[in-house]
């Protein structure tokens, strides 16, 4: 297993499965199959409605001494609706409570979307279902993160989606960085800005959606969006390598410097993910890769952006 160091020397395993897509009915055997096969790291999220699931499988793990708990790695976040102070711990408790756990490797804020409490884990209906970042600000509920870091729920924490601004909002404000900035990265999108700056401020990265996420639901497909392990390139590179598209993508991912949480609740393939990490691109090969980036989002969060919301595409990035 590779590692990624954080800043205080923890060490945070760079491959982890994704669990965002996965159904309530295939992701407890994906978690338990991941885990034999070696894997330490587990990404989840309430809003993916799966925890109960994902939490049946870290607990037979464990009882079963499959992996250890100081070996386990397991992040979590926070949804939009809880970003008032007074619910952040409150959320963090009910995370714990259905993956059954005493506490959380990293808690990060998932979106720099706040919604109102009557959302829970929803996304918003109508434009007042939207609290503005003006009422409720950033800083502030970091501020909550903060104090469950202190309490002991959570060993880091950290941000999803959020840009270098918005990054460097928190650390004016409060005095504390992130430990973990989790957000879309892949050869269309190599956000090599954004990794620059969290590898000054020693913020770890993680890639969700690495591989391009083409099984996410339609309605937040383009129809035109170009697909990754179907480009020419990468198929060629597999074949140079005897690998297959996936591998080539995570390991150009890990070349970067970043740590990976593909998806998948098959079993071969998450054994294949793994095995990406003993691949190896010559540094040709990754600028050859490094050369696809087209600036391009798959998860675009336009999704928040329905007709009177105070977030808007270009807001929620800058």
């Amino acid at each position: 297993m590779q590692y990624t160091n954080l800043y205080n020397g923890d060490l945070m395993p760079s491959i982890g499965l994704g669990t965002w897509k996965s159904s309530q009915q295939t992701v407890t055997d994906a978690v338990n199959h991941a885990l034999q096969t070696g894997y330490q790291h587990i990404d989840c999220a309430p809003i993916y409605m799966n925890e109960k699931n994902v939490g049946h499988a870290l607990e037979a793990s464990l009882q079963k001494k499959v992996i250890r708990r100081d070996a386990l790695w397991v992040t979590s976040k926070l949804w939009n609706s809880f970003h008032a102070p007074e619910n952040v711990a409150k959320a963090l408790k009910e995370t714990l409570h259905y993956l059954r756990l005493d506490y959380l490797d990293a808690y990060l804020i998932h979106w720099p979307v706040a919604t109102k409490f009557s959302c829970h884990y929803r996304h918003a209906q109508s434009s007042s279902d939207y609290i503005p970042l003006a009422d409720l600000p950033l800083e502030d509920t970091w501020q909550a993160m903060i104090e469950c870091q202190k309490a002991g729920l959570t060993r880091h924490i950290g941000v999803s989606n959020f840009s270098i601004n918005k990054i460097t909002q928190l650390i004016n404000n409060t005095g504390i960085s992130p430990s973990i900035n989790q957000v879309e990265c892949h050869p269309y999108l190599n956000q090599n800005p954004l990794r620059q700056f969290c590898q000054q401020q020693q913020i770890a990265l993680t890639a969700y959606a690495p591989l391009g996420s083409a099984d996410r639901p339609q309605i937040f497909k383009a129809a035109d969006e170009p697909s990754l392990l179907e480009h020419p390139k990468i198929l060629e590179i597999a074949t140079q390598h005897q690998a297959t598209a996936a591998q080539v993508l995570i390991q150009w991912s890990l070349a970067k410097g970043n740590v990976v949480i593909p998806k998948s609740t098959h079993p071969e393939r998450i054994e294949q993910n793994l095995a990406a990490a003993a691949m190896t691109l010559s540094s040709d090969t990754i600028l050859q890769i490094d050369q696809l980036n087209i600036d391009y989002r798959f998860i675009k969060g336009d999704f928040f952006t329905i007709n009177g919301s105070p977030y808007t595409v270009e807001s929620l990035w800058c």
